[in-house]
């Protein structure tokens, strides 16, 4: 006998590697969701990996083969939120249009972001509770968040279709307001994502537009939840 494992019909009883690495990929992902979830409603200090273990039914040394710390998972539900952002982002400077349209677009986009788990992560929690390296990589997404704003409002300054005004003040204002929606939505609420966010682009810009500018409202740009969206960025060295 030469020692093989092998099924009663020859077949191997190991799952093909694609196969594994999807339920691998599919397992860290359900702990994400039922982290989020968690640290949304019991706050992160609040949440212990026992919590989480216990909803998803596993035993908390189980967890430790998808994350090192209940920090990395904290850092990972932000970088899914604001990846998200990030991608909105590219896809609006592609389109192109004038700077009313694209802060529009940005509005719309990073409201129904403020609406889910992943993106309200991106406001509610202390980035303090990340490892230093981790509180980087935050710190400098922000900062190309807010500079988005602030470039659709001063492209709009020159081309015509936003009135002359403070931009880093009206980027603050307008950002303010976006995130706070990420503390007071309820998920059950009598609107929906795509009613907030367009009432959140017409009320936020209605002092900003040059009237001839009011008319043109960006489509919802909403995507499904469910599993985070492919990582683009490679490991950044994560929590320890």
């Amino acid at each position: 006998m030469d020692g093989s494992a092998s099924s009663p019909t020859g077949q191997s009883p190991w799952m093909p590697f694609e196969s594994r690495r999807r339920a691998r990929d599919e397992k860290r992902e359900a702990v994400l969701r039922t982290a989020v979830a968690l640290f949304l409603e019991q706050g992160y200090h609040g949440t212990t990996l026992n919590h989480v273990a216990e909803r998803l039914n596993i035993t908390k040394p189980a967890l430790y083969n998808y994350f090192r710390g209940k920090d990395e998972i904290l850092y990972e539900c932000w970088a899914i939120g604001a990846e998200r952002v990030d991608e909105s982002i590219d896809e609006i400077d592609a389109t192109g249009g004038t700077g009313i349209e694209k802060l529009r677009k940005l509005i719309v986009s990073y409201a129904e972001a403020m609406t889910t788990d992943y993106g309200k992560s991106l406001v509610r929690f202390d980035i303090r509770d990340l490892t230093e390296h981790n509180r980087r990589i935050v710190r400098l997404a922000k900062k190309k968040i807010d500079q988005a704003f602030r470039d659709y409002i001063g492209q709009g300054i020159e081309d015509g279709s936003i009135r002359a005004c403070n931009v880093k003040l009206s980027a603050f204002a307008i950002a303010g307001s976006l995130n706070w929606i990420g503390h007071w939505h309820q998920p059950n609420g009598a609107l929906e994502a795509e009613a907030i966010a367009r009432e959140f682009a017409i009320r936020l810009t209605e002092g900003l537009a040059i009237p001839s500018a009011r008319k043109s409202m960006p489509k919802s740009t909403t995507k499904k939840a469910g599993k985070p969206p492919v990582r683009k960025r490679k490991s950044t060295g994560g929590s320890r």
